[in-house]
C-alpha cells in the first residue's frame, strides 16, 4: 500500500507519497510527471511515521540548514539505470552544482562504457520521483543553463538560491 500527506513549503503545496516505512515520492504541486511512479491507487495518511521525518527534514531544509540524504528512509521506484543515476544525484553536495555530462561521465564510467548519453542522463534526473531531497536541481546544462527541471526552473532558481548556490554565470533557457 501506498500512502500520502500534504506538506505546506514555501513553494507551495507538496505531496509526500510512502510505502508505510520510506519515502517514495515528493511533488511540488503541478509538478510534471506528479505521482507518476506509483504503481496503485495512494491513500491519504497524514500520521504516518516517515511523513513526521520528512516534514522536519523539510523544516530544516528550508530554514536554510543543510540536512544529508542519509537522513531520510528513501525507497524511489525505477529501474536500475534511474537508481543508479538518483544516487549521483544525492551525493551533490549542497549548494554545489554539476551537469548532466558529469553524471553522464559517471554513469559510462559505472556501466563499463566509452560514453553515455547526457539525454539519457536528463531523462532519469527528470523523472525523479523525490524533488528537492533527491537534488535534481543541482543539475545544470554545461553550456550554462539551467534547463530541466520538472517542478519550473523559477523552482530551480528558488532552491539554488536558499542553498546559496552562485548562479551569477548561469542563464534561464528562452
Amino acid at each position: 500500500m501506498y500512502y500520502s500527506t500534504a506538506y505546506r513549503s514555501p513553494l507551495g503545496l507538496i505531496t509526500l507519497a510512502c510505502d508505510g516505512d520510506s519515502l517514495v515520492g515528493l511533488w511540488l504541486e503541478r509538478q510534471k510527471y506528479h505521482g507518476n511512479t506509483i504503481p496503485e491507487t495512494m491513500t491519504e495518511k497524514d500520521d504516518m511515521p516517515v511523513f513526521g521525518i520528512v516534514k522536519k527534514w523539510l523544516d530544516r531544509y528550508f530554514a536554510g540548514e543543510k540536512p544529508s540524504v542519509s537522513e531520510l528512509p528513501l525507497a524511489p521506484i525505477g529501474g536500475d539505470f534511474r537508481q543508479d543515476v538518483w544516487k549521483i544525484l544525492c551525493k551533490i553536495p549542497y549548494g554545489e552544482l554539476v551537469t548532466y555530462g558529469d553524471i553522464a561521465k559517471k554513469m559510462a564510467l559505472k556501466m563499463d562504457k566509452k560514453s553515455m548519453s547526457s539525454r539519457a542522463v536528463g531523462g532519469a534526473v527528470g523523472h525523479n520521483p523525490i524533488s528537492i531531497i533527491i537534488p535534481c536541481h543541482r543539475v545544470v546544462g554545461s553550456n550554462g543553463s539551467l534547463t530541466g527541471y520538472a517542478g519550473g526552473i523559477d523552482v530551480k532558481t528558488k532552491l539554488l538560491k536558499l542553498e546559496g548556490a552562485d548562479l551569477s554565470s548561469f542563464f534561464i533557457p528562452g
